[in-house]
């Protein structure tokens, strides 16, 4: 059955890190007509603020600079037309109006980058601020300064998550009277901790009654404990979306919203309807899902208009007769509830699809539960908190809840044991043999060992692995028994607050399931997978996580029951345009059918999947709509557009196929579209990485590798600042989920200790993107070497070769095709103490110039960097140091500002040794071009100061004298 898109938000509570491109939303598309679709969906960011660097009043007076450079373009292109003969006039009509089109259908998904033009969030009727932290104070610094532009606007979206530029600007509203469209949403942004900034709404002024035009309103995400009576009052209001709000009842005139057509009221705290609600005779869909409704008014049945009912996860016990009377009615969703039977009323209604899941129809009344026995209520199961160097514990017939480190939770019910029992569990390093992955799963824990393997539990145990978030995917537990892999259905929550690993944090997410016998555990997060059974009467498979994908089974479509497995994989369209390299090219999601048993079907199986993201059915050039089948096995694509029956309607592409695979829709205009598809696929599999090689500050011989994606390392490498030095990470690097490499000490340096993940130097590693990929080693001089050894680690794909050549180790940017990465490392001498010398930092002398173009002593240019501040970076720039060399500085002394600066003029002052008499001069130009003037005059103070006593000393002892008769003579 078909969930709404509000649903899909409420189930979506999880976010991620980083994922694959997979787990990156498709580009959202908005009708800009009239009728605007209603949506839930929280808008999806990948950073906490919407510009960096970029604050609200600056962001205003650009946004107010391009409108006033707009309104200056169109009054020059007025000017000009009004001077054109009337044929002329007609070319430039349609001109304009082609220009104003493709300017509308501008659209951009967070985050933006600061050289964002006016354009992309403002047409002529359109105005988007919700793609900006902070971004509806903009709205009365607009209306301030160019209040003509903003009074024909007929489309708005703020975001809630800012009180103060919120309240200013609810201010402006009234006076923008053209107004259809309103959303003001909470959940555009994220915390730290990747969870969504809600929305801060908790009322709204009288005035926006005087919104006459007011068609359709978004309110979803706010803090609304009631409904604002300035609503009731809005002649033309069609949609309203209040979803996950604080409403927990609403009023009984709410029946004055005679035009509504569309109420979402999903995700708050309702437990009845007004009786008034049946006066919304205009009403066609409604929807009061994940609330606590117990009972509907008979009065629902007055809603002639209905056409779509949702009614999930409430506590409805019973359904009024009537219902019976809806006759427009075609689809009831009243999933998990607690019905136990259905009115006979329905059966009045013959094309009414209902879905009835999790109900216990047909069961009898529960009754009531015994009250506990003084024995049960005092019964409490013991707690145990182990320690990392305690990997064995008892438990007794009475039960535990056994606490292990880094967050996992074993719960022994009472009973589960006849004796007591010593227990053991082990975590293991995720190596391939320990690790089952599927296409498109990522690993999110470390494997569980618990043992003695196959011991028989007379009642289940639950085992909870703690994990890393996910965004956009599912969660479930992997179970090895030694021989098999199978997968765990998952309960997902929070660990408990009396965690000792976690004290006085947050605690941990869980991934939960009930055994019977103990093996390994892990957990792993894949696509959403829907699934159904198909019988010889048909069936209708909907996905869960993009409710406009839909498999239609026709009757007579296999003999025998099959079981029907569907996952849907969103992919970024941005990142598709760069790696096929055409800015036009769009996809639809990914679709991954699979069944059991694994034979074709006697009737073809109708496909309903959405368009590319921005491709229109009555506009779309059919010939540049390519649909590729997948082979997981061969991973090969192949364009099978013209074996298929392929049509669209407005927003769906339609086929028709009798075998299950891999298919995914594209739009492009280039040709050998199955090569172009067989590559994107790859890269898109892969993350983007870099590798770290940092030595603890008093040890360089302990050595810290890593390997994270490249959204982790920066607060990683903050974070290690403190206990470790080294050089930047490397460069950007692909590797896929699981995928192995090793890291090779070269150029002098080994390993010190034997390891069973180390061969000759090199250690082996398994890339997974949500774990630490991390090893710490002691490293040591080859036997050859002695003093200051320079080397390097260089990390490379593939096992570890048994014998690498010499020539490919000494010179690794050569033919070696594994290779990814090399990154310096330097290991000090030993002293007669055996201990290392650690280099002291040591400047260089500053003494710049000469007496007679210009001197500086270390002194002055000691006191000049202590005032260059936060400007060095553009100084060292217009002193001509390289990026390069400026990063190096910047990533060496990023939580020193002073050593920093020394360190930059110290660099430049190496170079100035040959570079010959002027030194300061082109340190005063640099300090001009840097508009520091004020240390250029300083300078130059200075010098003219030294100049001055150079000179009386050359007069004191008669040197200068000399010289000017000397030159007279000469002359």
């Amino acid at each position: 059955m078909e969930r709404s898109s509000e649903e899909e938000a409420a189930a979506d509570e999880e976010d991620g890190d980083q994922t694959a491109s997979w787990a990156i939303g498709t580009d959202e598309w908005e009708d800009e007509e009239a009728e605007v679709t209603p949506i839930c969906k929280p808008s999806k960011t990948t950073s906490e603020v919407g510009i960096p660097g970029l604050s609200t009043d600056d962001l205003a007076l650009r946004l107010c600079r391009g409108l006033v450079h707009q309104d200056q373009e169109k009054s020059e292109r007025k000017t000009s037309s009004s001077v054109k003969s009337k044929g002329q006039a007609g070319v430039l009509e349609g001109s304009s109006a082609s220009t104003s089109s493709s300017s509308s259908a501008l659209s951009l998904t967070p985050p933006l980058p600061p050289s964002v033009e006016l354009s992309a969030v403002l047409t002529d009727t359109r105005l988007t601020l919700d793609v900006y932290q902070a971004g509806a104070a903009a709205l009365p610094l607009l209306w301030a300064s160019v209040p003509g532009q903003l009074r024909g606007l007929q489309y708005l979206r703020l975001g809630s998550e800012d009180k103060q530029s919120l309240d200013v600007a609810l201010d402006v509203l009234p006076h923008l009277s053209e107004l259809r469209s309103l959303a003001i949403r909470g959940h555009c942004f994220y915390d730290s901790n990747g969870d969504p900034r809600p929305g801060l709404v908790t009322t709204l002024p009288t005035s926006v009654s005087s919104l006459s035009h007011l068609v359709h309103l978004d309110l979803s995400f706010n803090q609304l404990s009631c409904l604002p009576s300035c609503l009731l009052t809005l002649p033309v209001l069609s949609s309203l979306l209040l979803c996950h709000n604080h409403l927990s009842v609403l009023p009984s005139d709410i029946g004055h919203l005679s035009s509504l057509t569309y109420l979402s009221l999903l995700g708050n705290k309702l437990v009845n309807l007004p009786p008034g609600l049946g006066q919304l005779k205009a009403l066609q869909r409604l929807d009061v899902s994940h609330n606590l409704l117990q009972q509907l008014p008979d009065e629902i049945g007055s809603l002639e208009e209905l056409v779509k009912l949702e009614l999930s996860h409430n506590k409805l016990q019973q359904l009024p007769e009537s219902m019976g009377s809806l006759s427009s009615l075609r689809e009831l969703v009243i999933y998990s509830n607690d019905l136990r039977l259905l009115p006979q009323c329905l059966n009045k209604l013959p094309l009414l699809k209902i879905d009835a899941r999790d109900n216990p129809l047909g069961q009898p009344p529960t009754p009531p539960p015994l009250p506990p026995t003084p024995d049960q209520a005092e019964t409490k199961v013991p707690q145990l908190h182990l320690g990392y160097n305690q990997h064995s514990f008892c438990v007794s017939p009475a039960g535990c809840h056994v606490f292990l480190p880094g967050g996992a939770e074993l719960l022994f019910p009472p009973g589960c044991l006849v004796t007591t029992t010593r227990l053991e569990w082990a975590e293991k390093r995720p190596l391939r043999k320990w690790v089952w992955l599927e296409e498109h799963d990522i690993l999110l824990s470390r494997p569980l060992e618990l043992r003695p393997h196959g011991i028989t539990f007379l009642k289940p145990v639950e085992v909870c692995v703690p994990y890393h978030r996910t965004k956009r995917r599912e969660v479930a537990v992997r179970k090895f028994d030694g021989q098999s892999w199978s997968t765990l259905a998952a309960d997902l929550r929070r660990g408990s607050e009396s965690h000792s690993s976690h004290p006085g944090g947050r605690p941990a997410r869980l991934a939960c399931c009930s055994v019977s016998q103990f093996s390994w555990f892990m957990a792993v997060s894949r696509p959403v997978k829907d699934s159904c059974s198909v019988t010889p009467a048909g069936a209708l498979l909907v996905s869960s996580s993009d409710p406009g994908v839909k498999l239609h089974f026709p009757p007579d479509s296999t003999v025998q029951t099959r079981t029907i497995t569907l996952q849907v994989l969103h992919v970024s369209v941005s990142e598709v345009q760069v790696l096929c390299g055409d800015p036009q090219a769009r996809v639809s999601p990914l679709l991954c059918l699979s069944q059991t048993p694994n034979i074709h079907f006697l009737q073809p199986v109708k496909v309903q999947i959405p368009l590319p993201s921005g491709v229109m059915g009555h506009t779309v050039d059919m010939s540049c709509l390519h649909l590729l089948h997948g082979d997981p096995a061969a991973q090969t694509w192949t364009d099978i557009t013209s074996q298929v029956s392929l049509y669209v309607t407005h927003l769906y592409a339609i086929f028709y196929i009798t075998h299950f695979s891999w298919y995914w829709l594209w739009y492009t205009t280039q040709r050998c579209v199955s090569g172009v598809v067989r590559k994107v696929y790859q890269r898109l599999k892969q993350f983007k990485v870099q590798f770290l090689v940092l030595q603890r500050k008093t040890d360089p011989s302990q050595v810290l590798l890593q390997c994270l994606p490249a959204n982790k390392v920066e607060g990683r490498v903050q974070s290690l600042s403190e206990q470790y030095d080294g050089p930047q990470p490397s460069d950007l690097c692909d590797l896929l989920e699981g995928e192995q490499f090793f890291a090779g000490f070269e150029r002098g340096l080994d390993i010190s200790t034997d390891r069973p993940d180390c061969v000759g130097g090199r250690l082996c590693f398994v890339f997974y993107s949500s774990l630490k990929n991390l090893k710490e080693v002691y490293i040591c001089p080859a036997q050859d070497q002695k003093g200051l050894v320079r080397g390097q680690v260089s990390f490379y794909r593939g096992e570890i070769p048994s014998n690498l050549p010499e020539e490919v180790a000494k010179k690794r940017k050569g033919h070696d095709s594994q290779w990814l990465a090399t990154l310096p490392l330097k290991l000090p001498a030993l002293n007669s103490d055996n201990s290392y010398v650690l280099e002291e930092v040591q400047c260089p002398p500053l003494n710049l110039g000469d007496p007679e173009s210009g001197y500086l002593t270390e002194a002055n240019l000691l006191s000049i960097s202590l005032q260059i501040g936060q400007d060095w970076r553009v100084i060292g720039i217009n002193l001509g140091l390289s990026y390069q060399e400026l990063d190096r500085i910047q990533y060496k002394h990023r939580d020193n500002l002073g050593a920093l600066v020394l360190d930059m003029l110290f660099l430049w002052a190496r170079g100035q040794r040959n570079a010959g008499p002027g030194a300061v001069s082109r340190l005063m130009a640099a300090m001009i071009e840097s508009d520091r003037r004020d240390l250029a005059e300083e300078i130059e103070d200075i010098v003219s100061l030294g100049r001055k006593k150079y000179s009386e000393s050359l007069r004191r002892v008669g040197l200068e004298a000399e010289s000017s008769s000397l030159g007279e003579t000469q002359q």
